[in-house]
């Protein structure tokens, strides 16, 4: 989407992404909410969580191949299985994330 403005413009994401975006900043404040200290790590727990890497690379004639894997999720789903200080907040925050994360993956394969 472009908005011209005189002699720039305004720059925006698709509608559908834009749309998803207010979507998960409302569920990750509303989630906060539920937090009595520390209400921004619902935030980092979401943002860590959507990382993801590659774990293998190939190249061949044809081309690279790369197996990505959502890397971020798997720390922060060990760091709350392990932590007596676990609330569903941020498990929900890192689920969310994980969706993200899955949405980028797709990304790379397609």
């Amino acid at each position: 989407m472009e908005f011209k403005l005189g002699n720039g413009a305004i720059m925006l994401p698709p509608l559908h992404i834009t749309i998803i975006a207010i979507i998960i900043i409302f569920f990750l404040v509303r989630w906060s909410k539920q937090l009595e200290t520390r209400r921004f790590t619902i935030f980092f727990y979401f943002l860590i969580s959507t990382y993801i890497t590659p774990i293998y690379s190939r190249s061949t004639k044809e081309g690279d191949f790369q197996l990505w894997f959502p890397l971020g999720f798997i720390f922060v789903f060990f760091y709350l299985f392990r932590s007596e200080r676990n609330h569903p907040s941020k498990m929900k925050a890192s689920i969310l994330g994980l969706c993200i994360a899955l949405y980028q993956l797709i990304l790379q394969y397609v």
